[in-house]
């Protein structure tokens, strides 16, 4: 798959963490209103890490269609499937373990088998996936998002397949697996969730139009950022 284009952002500052977390949620749960309406099925993806964990506490509560929800995840980390350390695994706790989204519709990327048979795992089983509905995604302090780290050699390809593997992550576990730039761009929203005086840095770099990893996913509609910093 190839992603072609700039990215289009908009920025969004919020006061505090929960202003931000209530504005994701409505944001979240509009694009799931509106995908069960158009099309009967709301296909999201997962961000991992400690930022949308809130959000996803809130989505407990929300009054939706649970069987119309489709999840995929971002990235994951190549430890056992049970690890506290795993993105799903924080997702269950948080979220996924207390509402009624059939399991069959809940798909983690099988990272347990390391990067290469992962990443060709779950790129079988979005094989045949079209566009995402919505993906949620998070920036590390070095401009990382998902597992796309800087200076890594995804960089230096404009091809790639929908999940590759990666083996040299600067934080551990060094082996993951993540979506590609291009399937996390093959999406009609995306939106970022971006919390910590600790990303500023990242953020202004990424405003001042450097080449981050964030600033690679590129879907026809631009991304939104929400932000407290």
């Amino acid at each position: 798959m190839k992603a072609d284009g700039k990215q289009v952002s908009r920025w969004h500052t919020f006061a505090n963490p929960l202003e931000l977390e209530r504005a994701a949620t409505r944001i979240v749960l509009a694009s799931a209103q509106q995908a069960i309406a158009e099309r009967g099925a709301f296909r999201c993806v997962l961000a991992g890490g400690n930022t949308p964990r809130a959000l996803y506490g809130s989505l407990c509560n929300a009054v939706t269609d649970w069987r119309a929800w489709t999840l995929y995840f971002g990235d994951e980390r190549c430890v056992p499937a049970a690890d506290p350390s795993r993105n799903s695994r924080m997702a269950g706790d948080a979220w996924l373990d207390r509402v009624a989204i059939p399991p069959r519709q809940i798909h983690a990327i099988p990272a347990e088998l390391g990067p290469e048979l992962g990443a060709i795992s779950y790129a079988e089983a979005l094989a045949g996936v079209g566009a995402f509905d919505l993906v949620l995604l998070g920036l590390g302090e070095d401009g990382h998002t998902a597992s796309l780290f800087p200076g890594r050699d995804w960089e230096r390809s404009t091809t790639w397949p929908d999940a590759i593997p990666v083996h040299d992550s600067p934080k551990p576990p060094p082996q993951r697996v993540s979506l590609s730039p291009a399937r996390l761009s093959h999406s009609l929203k995306v939106l970022y969730l971006v919390v910590g005086e600790d990303k500023r840095d990242a953020v202004n770099a990424w405003q001042a139009g450097h080449p981050l990893p964030a600033s690679r996913i590129c879907p026809p509609g631009g991304v939104d950022v929400l932000m407290h910093l």
